[in-house]
Formats: C-alpha cells, sequence, structure tokens
C-alpha cells in the first residue's frame, strides 16, 4: 500500500488524513495517509526517514513551507514563485516541491463559489506566505486588476515586483490597507487577522454590489472578517474549500486522478 502522510508541528488538527482517505475511497486508490509530527529541528529528517519507510509523498503544514521549498531539490514554477513548498513528490529523481494552495484557493472561487476571476477586480489583503502562494494562479485567470494591500507596503511592493514579471506588468500594484481605493468584485483576506478576531484596518467601501469576500481562515462560524462583509452587501466565503481544493490538486499530483470535492467538502462542512 502506498504511503503518504501530513508534515507539521502542531498537527494533531489537520484535516487532511480524513480528506485524502475519503478521495483514495471515491477514486479506487490503495493508499495510506496520516499524520507526522515533525520537530521543529528536525524537519529534514523526518523526511527523509518517511522516504526511507517507502513514503511515495507528503504535504506540508506550519512552520515548514519554507523549509520544504529548500529541501526540495526541484521546484515547479509555482511553488518558486511562492517562494514555499506544501506538497512533496518523491520521484526517483529525487524530492519535488509543488504549492497547491493557491490552485486550491482559485477552484474553490471558479468552480465551488462559480465566481469567475477573469475580468474581475480582485483584492487580497496581507502579503505573507499566504498571499504569496495565491498571486500566480490568481494572475493566471487574468483578472482586470489585482490590488496587493498590507500594513508594511513594501512587503506589497516586492510581491508586485515579483509578479510584475510572470506575467502581472500592468494589473498587479501595492499599496497600504489606508490607501486602498475603488470597489472589488473579489476580496480576499489573508492576513492572520481572524486567529485574534480582528479586522484589517480597511474601508466597507471597497465591496462593490454582489462582491465574494474570502478569507482563508474557517470554522463553525463566519470570521469576524467575514461579519464585516456580510454587513456590506458581500456574499461570503471561508478557507474550507481552499483546504479541500488544494488536497485534490495535490491528490492527482500523487496519483495522476483528478477526485470530486463537492460531497468532501460538504462532509467536512457538517463537521465543523
Amino acid at each position: 500500500m502506498d504511503r503518504y502522510c501530513v508534515f507539521g508541528n502542531p498537527i494533531a488538527h489537520s484535516k487532511s488524513p480524513e480528506i485524502h482517505a475519503a478521495y483514495a475511497a471515491q477514486t479506487g486508490q490503495d493508499m495510506q495517509y496520516e499524520r507526522r509530527l515533525a520537530p521543529v529541528d528536525g524537519f529534514a529528517e523526518a523526511v527523509r526517514a518517511f522516504i526511507a519507510e517507502g513514503g511515495k509523498g507528503a504535504n506540508v503544514t506550519v512552520p515548514f513551507k519554507l523549509e520544504a521549498a529548500r529541501l526540495a531539490q526541484a521546484l515547479t514554477i509555482r511553488a518558486r514563485a511562492a517562494g514555499a513548498v506544501n506538497t512533496l513528490v518523491f520521484s526517483d529523481d529525487g524530492i519535488i516541491g509543488d504549492n497547491t494552495d493557491g490552485a486550491g484557493l482559485v477552484a474553490d472561487i471558479v468552480n465551488n463559489a462559480a465566481v469567475p476571476i477573469s475580468g474581475k477586480r480582485v483584492l487580497l489583503l496581507g502579503a505573507g506566505g499566504a498571499v504569496r502562494g495565491v498571486v500566480l494562479p490568481i494572475l493566471e485567470h487574468r483578472p482586470a486588476r489585482l490590488v496587493i494591500a498590507n500594513r508594511t507596503v513594501a512587503k506589497a511592493e516586492e510581491l508586485v515586483e515579483q509578479f510584475a514579471a510572470l506575467g502581472g506588468e500592468g494589473v498587479v500594484s501595492a499599496c497600504s490597507f489606508a490607501d486602498i481605493d475603488g470597489q472589488y468584485d473579489i476580496v480576499i483576506n489573508g492576513t492572520a487577522a481572524s486567529l485574534s478576531a480582528e479586522v484589517p484596518p480597511v474601508s466597507p467601501s471597497i465591496f462593490a454590489p454582489g462582491c465574494l469576500a474570502l478569507d482563508m481562515m474557517y470554522g463553525a462560524s463566519p470570521t469576524v472578517f467575514l461579519q464585516f462583509a456580510a454587513r456590506h452587501g458581500a456574499q461570503l466565503r471561508d478557507g474550507l474549500g481552499m483546504l479541500v481544493e488544494q488536497a485534490a490538486e495535490a491528490f492527482q499530483l500523487w496519483r495522476g486522478v483528478q477526485p470530486a470535492t463537492a460531497d468532501v467538502l460538504k462532509q467536512l462542512r457538517d463537521q465543523l
């Protein structure tokens, strides 16, 4: 039986084993997927030990995504652009690093929420690792405009500089939270503000009529950012769909089969 796992610290909360077990059952794949707690200073050793045990691939979560990028012997274009890796493929050619987070977010918006990105005005709040991973997949859908807003403008400007060369020239721009201008069709909160029940300091005027507001965090009830967006007429989406879709992308990389996500997403939603 082929073996896969997710590495993290902490890791007990991870829903990845349930998601991949559902995908394996649905597609008839003979595989096993487990949680692995890696020591904070022993990630590379933990990966090599898993490979030695016959592991075929792994997901990577906090706090190891940057280290996974350094460990990989080859990176996909989207992993290189993200500067972080959440999916490892163990091949005869060594360890290949990929990043499926952005593809997962885009699939959730376009397929599950049925909101096209093409031609839309998109606002990304934050400029950390979570945002870095989604910029290229969003640009591939050709938005009319992509604005990255951050408390520290220099960090957002760094991203603009990087992604201008990857198809974002004239489309992607940066500003501070206070300087966001105009209205947006899709507003994505990629900051960690929801962890401390805070809302990024943005004006309610950013939400265009019928706007989609998405928070990368998820929980049993809407985050404070989504509650804020709802009061100003936005339709809401949390990060659970992104989680399920990025797992489907990783599953396809490993097994060569694209699983259906709708039932798995509903199952997880019902369990929250």
